[in-house]
C-alpha cells in the first residue's frame, strides 16, 4: 500500500499512513479535525453548538457525516387532497453534504493549520476549507458549476478516498452536488472563493418550504438513542416496551417513542389513524443512518 518507507531495520510511516492509519492524525498534522457548528439563532446571534471530529480521515469524514445526518437533516412529506403521492423532500440533501464534505477533506491543504468547518443554520449549510481551488480553474467556471481541474491537490488521499467509496475523484464532485440539489427542489449551491484562492466555501440554502416549517434538530438524546437500538422490523408500542425493559407505559411513550417520531426517526404504519391501537413502529431512512452514526461514535 506504499504507507511505510525507510530501510527495512527502521520503517517510518509516510505522511499517507499517519493520515489514515493513525488514531491520532493531529498529533502529526495541526488542525486535521472536522468542526461542525450549529447555530440556532442564525450566524448573528449569540449561541451556537460545537462538536469536533478527529480520528483517521475516514474515520473522521463518515463520523462528521453520520452525525449531521442524524442531527440536522430532516424529511418533509406534503400530501395532498386531490392526489394519492406526496411531495417529499429534505431540508439538505445527504448525498449533496457527502460531496461537499468528502472533497473538502479531499482537496484542502494538509500544510494548514485551519479545520474544515461545517456551519449549519436554519437558513443554509457551509463548507469552508482552506484553501481554495487550483489556479487553474476559472472563478466564472467555478461559480457555474463547469470547474474542471487540469491538476489534483493530494492524488493519494483521493485514491484512498476513492478506495473507500468515499469519492470518485474525477472533478465530478460540483456537478453531482447541482444535480442533487435540483432534484430535491433545492434553490441552486454556491461555490465561492476569494481572487488568491485562500479558501473555498460551498453554500447549501435550504428548502423554502423546509425553512418555512421552520426545520431545525437538537442532538439526540439517549432515550432517542436506545430506543432506536432495540427496532427490528416492524414493533408495536408494546413490542418496544418489553424490549427496552421498562414498566410505565406513559413515560415510555411521551420520554421515547414521541421524540423518535417527531424527530424523523422512526415512522408508523398506519398514518391515516393515528389513534389506532393497531400502530407498529419502524426505522425511518434517517432513523437507521442516525443509528449507525451513534455506533460507529460508540466504537471509538
Amino acid at each position: 500500500m506504499n504507507v511505510v518507507g525507510g530501510p527495512l531495520e527502521s520503517p517510518w510511516p509516510k505522511n499517507i499512513g499517519l493520515l489514515f492509519f493513525s488514531e491520532s492524525p493531529e498529533r502529526f498534522f495541526t488542525g486535521i479535525q472536522i468542526d461542525v457548528l450549529w447555530f440556532p439563532e442564525g450566524t448573528g446571534g449569540d449561541r451556537f453548538d460545537e462538536k469536533i471530529f478527529k480520528a483517521s480521515l475516514d474515520s473522521m469524514t463518515r463520523e462528521a457525516l453520520g452525525y449531521i445526518h442524524c442531527n440536522y437533516l430532516h424529511e418533509t412529506v406534503i400530501k395532498y387532497p386531490d392526489r394519492t403521492d406526496a411531495s417529499r423532500f429534505w431540508n439538505f440533501p445527504f448525498a449533496a453534504v457527502e460531496e461537499a464534505l468528502v472533497n473538502a477533506v479531499y482537496h484542502r491543504s494538509y500544510e494548514e493549520r485551519e479545520p474544515i468547518e461545517v456551519r449549519i443554520s436554519r437558513e443554509e449549510l457551509v463548507i469552508l476549507s482552506f484553501p481554495g481551488p487550483d489556479r487553474s480553474i476559472r472563478l466564472e467556471y467555478l461559480r457555474a458549476g463547469r470547474a474542471v481541474s487540469r491538476r489534483y491537490r493530494n492524488r493519494r488521499i483521493g485514491a484512498f478516498l476513492n478506495e473507500l467509496d468515499l469519492t470518485e475523484g474525477r472533478s465530478t464532485g460540483i456537478p453531482k452536488i447541482l444535480k442533487v440539489m435540483a432534484a430535491n427542489g433545492s434553490p441552486a449551491p454556491l461555490f465561492e472563493t476569494d481572487d488568491e484562492r485562500l479558501s473555498y466555501v460551498v453554500r447549501l440554502p435550504v428548502h423554502s418550504l423546509a425553512q418555512r416549517s421552520g426545520l431545525a434538530a437538537e442532538e439526540v438524546t439517549m432515550e432517542v438513542a436506545s430506543l432506536l437500538n432495540v427496532v427490528a422490523g416492524e414493533m408495536s408500542m408494546q413490542e418496544l416496551q418489553a424490549a427496552m425493559g421498562l414498566r410505565n407505559a406513559e413515560h415510555f411513550r411521551k420520554a421515547y417513542v414521541l421524540p423518535a417520531t417527531a424527530a424523523g426517526y422512526l415512522e408508523v404504519t398506519l398514518r391515516e389513524q393515528p389513534n389506532s391501537r393497531l400502530h407498529r413502529y419502524s426505522l425511518t431512512a434517517t432513523g437507521q443512518h442516525c443509528l449507525q452514526a451513534n455506533s460507529q461514535r460508540s466504537k471509538r
